[in-house]
């Protein structure tokens, strides 16, 4: 009788133990999947944010072109209009006037050289705008990437098996830490 008594309390206890060890192994595999999904909802803020930014910058940008290609087109119709009273001038050479047209020209030509943007930074500005642009694309795709990653890992199980010790860790380094993003990409300063 004690021996059965003995082997039921050795069943019990290897019941409980088994139950235990199972319990402890499904909340740390929990953990680790809710602490995955933590980091990746993080990193999607982070990249809204900066797609935000981005944005914001094109935005800004895209005033500005248009601000100096309407600059540009009132030169234009300014030496346009010059160029008529020029020839207007020239024309009818008993106008006393045409020397006072001749100056103004120079001088209205003088002043508008002198404010008009450069055109190397017209396109230079365009060039930052197209690579910031394509940045913004590569990031979109690593981003795709990486989400196409974690769910293939969820699917098939690695998060719960063990097979990667930190999913979240691996693709961290596939993208530059936003601080050196924004260094890069910071806009130059045009002359008003």
């Amino acid at each position: 009788m004690q021996n059965r008594y003995q082997f039921t309390t050795d069943m019990k206890k290897i019941l409980i133990l088994s139950m235990l060890v199972s319990s402890v192994m499904i909340c740390s595999c929990q953990r680790q999947e809710s602490a995955a999904q933590q980091q990746l909802g993080q990193r999607k803020v982070e990249l809204d944010a900066r797609e935000e930014a981005l944005a914001e910058r094109k935005t800004v940008l895209d005033g500005r072109e248009k601000a100096l290609d309407e600059r540009q087109n009132a030169l234009d119709k300014r030496e346009k209009a010059l160029a008529q009273k020029e020839q207007a001038a020239r024309t009818n050479p008993t106008d006393v006037q045409g020397q006072t047209v001749n100056a103004e020209r120079d001088s209205i030509t003088q002043q508008l050289s002198a404010s008009a943007p450069n055109r190397s930074q017209l396109e230079a500005q365009k060039a930052q705008k197209e690579s910031g642009r394509q940045q913004q694309s590569q990031r979109e795709l690593e981003f795709k990437a990486e989400r196409e990653r974690v769910r293939q890992l969820k699917l098939t199980g690695a998060f719960m098996a063990g097979d990667s010790a930190n999913p979240a860790a691996s693709t961290t380094s596939s993208t530059p830490p936003p601080a050196q993003e924004d260094t890069s990409a910071s806009p130059s300063q045009t002359p008003e």
